[in-house]
């Protein structure tokens, strides 16, 4: 770090729910920075952290109707480290956790820390650990994969049929512009024969949405893969795929190692 580059930049995350999952750390950057750049779910969030914060920009109006998302996020970065730039300690405040499906906090940090500034990111609780909780997945007990949604549709990935699916960003599947938060049925017909590939079409899925409010319920809506393409989707809703089949034991392997555990009389 150069010491005469006196800017710094934190991103942390302010997780899902209102006022419930912000952690101290996080809480500590916010007010003690002298500027704060807010990418959270909504107003009510952002006059929150006003009540933390008397410099708080939302990057919101950064979005434009029929502009890519890319060139958003670039001005998204520009603008924050036009502050570092100046001196400035900035804090970037993210929905959910900074570094997860957010791509302006890493390519921020990696910028500022290529300039010779202080620049480090805080974790939140995101979207996942409240698919955790609320659906009740353990990951450790037969595995779980994650994609992004067009991601998944536009690459070839092994599929492991025996483990947990979870498809992020199902509200705008298959769109390639980056112009869109929610393509329709059509596109997800074609999610539907990717997940065929290795699903029955009669498989039940798990529409997934975070609660942000304590007030609310998260949505956990069961949907068959056929009838994905009807139903009513946000662009954030999650669809997570429990296991169709057994995890199926390799005994060749199995056998090998408890040769090597001495379990072998």
């Amino acid at each position: 770090m150069n010491a005469a580059n006196t800017g710094s930049l934190v991103c942390v995350g302010v997780g899902m729910m209102l006022g419930a999952h912000l952690g101290p750390l996080a809480r500590s950057h916010i007010e003690q920075a002298e500027v704060v750049f807010a990418a959270v779910s909504d107003a009510l969030v952002e006059r929150w952290l006003g009540g933390m914060n008397a410099d708080v920009r939302s990057l919101q109006p950064f979005y434009a109707e029929g502009s890519s998302r890319m060139r958003t996020y670039r001005a998204m970065v520009r603008a924050m480290l036009a502050e570092v730039r100046a001196g400035r300690r900035v804090c970037g405040a993210f929905y959910g956790h900074p570094g997860v499906f957010a791509w302006v906090p890493h390519e921020a940090i990696r910028v500022a820390r290529a300039e010779g500034f202080f620049a480090r990111m805080e974790p939140g609780i995101s979207a996942e650990d409240c698919l955790y909780a609320d659906v009740g997945i353990d990951p450790g007990r037969v595995g779980c994969q994650h994609f992004e949604a067009t991601q998944f549709m536009l690459y070839r990935r092994r599929i492991d049929t025996a483990a947990w699916l979870v498809l992020w960003q199902i509200g705008p599947a298959g769109d390639r512009t980056l112009t869109r938060s929610i393509t329709g049925a059509a596109h997800r017909e074609v999610l539907v024969e990717v997940l065929a590939r290795d699903y029955p079409l009669e498989h039940e899925a798990i529409i997934y949405r975070a609660a942000t409010l304590p007030i609310h319920r998260p949505r956990m809506e069961r949907c068959r893969l056929v009838d994905l393409p009807g139903a009513q989707v946000s662009a954030e809703d999650t669809l997570a795929i429990p296991p169709c089949r057994a995890l199926e034991i390799d005994k060749a392997l199995a056998a090998r190692l408890a040769v090597l555990d001495g379990a072998v009389r």
